[in-house]
C-alpha cells in the first residue's frame, strides 16, 4: 500500500476526522485524561485568572475591565491566544500581569475556556 493510506485501506485523513467527529457528537467517550486536563485548566484560571477574570460558566469578572472568560469564548477562538500564552500576555493595561505558561497548561487552560463557549448546533440544509 502506498505511503498516504493506513494498513487497514484507510487514509489518515479520514481517521482524524472520525476521530474529531466522534469527540463532537459523542463527547462521553473522551478518555479520563481529557476530563483531568479540564480540571487543570479550571484550578489554573482560577489560580492565576480569577482574581480578575470571571472564570466560570455565570457570574461577573471582580476587575470590571477584565472580560469573562465565556465572553472570550463566545467572541473568538480561544485556540488564537495559544502563542501569546506561550511567550507571555502583554496587554495595553498595567493591571494585566504578565504570565508565561508551559505548553501543557496552555492546552489545559484553553481547552477548559473552550468548554464555556456556547457550542451552536450545525445548521441543517
Amino acid at each position: 500500500m502506498g505511503s498516504t493510506t493506513h494498513r487497514f485501506g484507510v487514509r489518515p485523513a479520514w481517521l482524524i476526522a472520525l476521530a474529531a467527529f466522534t469527540n463532537l457528537v459523542c463527547p462521553g467517550l473522551l478518555p479520563a485524561a481529557a476530563a483531568q486536563d479540564l480540571e487543570a485548566g479550571k484550578a489554573l484560571a482560577e489560580k492565576h485568572c480569577g482574581t480578575c477574570h470571571a472564570v466560570g460558566p455565570i457570574g461577573d469578572s471582580r476587575l470590571p475591565a477584565a472580560p469573562p472568560f465565556r465572553d472570550i469564548a463566545e467572541r473568538y477562538s480561544v485556540w488564537n491566544l495559544e502563542e501569546a500564552l506561550a511567550e507571555g500576555i502583554v496587554t495595553g493595561h498595567a493591571e494585566m500581569p504578565q504570565f508565561i505558561f508551559k505548553p501543557q497548561e496552555i492546552t489545559n487552560l484553553l481547552a477548559y475556556m473552550d468548554t464555556l463557549a456556547k457550542k451552536k448546533p450545525l445548521q441543517e440544509k
